[in-house]
């Protein structure tokens, strides 16, 4: 599916596309999706695990709190930028899922949002830096960057270059609403 999707875009796609990628009979594909949209979805909620695990892995806790969150946005963008076709794909094919998709969506932008909350608690403090809301507005503002720089650029090393210069400006961006 990310090779399909990265290529050709969701709408374009045919299961013949995907199960050909995959090199697995269609029998195979429907053992472990109900359709296109079931494989999508999948791929989405992949993605965005393995994006997070990758922030929470670029931080480290013994670190001063600005410098966690440029580790964090730096890894973030670094694996947005590693392939801009399927992260275009994947911003912006999700919400050809309807109302699935925007749920998907909703629940990777919280769960970003729960991590940021997190990460900006000072430690042995029950408040964060940063509440709830003002991090899911950062998670939202860094989505809508993310499709701005990927509208002109969806390939080769100026879409990632672009993508990865977006850090210092989230970092800034994180600081000024925590503070």
């Amino acid at each position: 599916m990310a090779r399909s999707v990265a290529a050709k875009g969701y709408v374009e796609t045919t299961l013949a596309d995907i199960v050909r990628q995959a090199n697995v009979s269609r029998r195979t594909f429907y053992e472990h999706f109900r359709d296109k949209s079931d494989c999508l979805l999948a791929l989405y909620e992949a993605a965005n695990r393995s994006a997070l695990h990758g922030v929470r892995q670029a931080i480290d806790p013994q670190q001063p709190w600005p410098q966690q969150v440029q580790a964090g946005l730096k890894a973030y963008f670094s694996q947005l930028a590693a392939n801009p076709v399927l992260t275009r794909a994947l911003f912006i094919d999700i919400l050809n899922l309807g109302m699935t998709g925007q749920q998907a969506r909703r629940k990777a932008f919280d769960e970003l949002a729960e991590f940021i909350v997190e990460v900006a608690r000072p430690a042995g403090q029950a408040r964060s830096r940063l509440p709830r809301d003002h991090a899911l507005a950062v998670v939202g503002a860094i989505n809508e960057l993310v499709l701005e720089r990927l509208e002109h650029e969806v390939s080769g090393t100026r879409a990632a270059r672009k993508l990865e210069a977006l850090a210092p400006l989230c970092a800034q961006l994180v600081q000024r609403l925590a503070d």
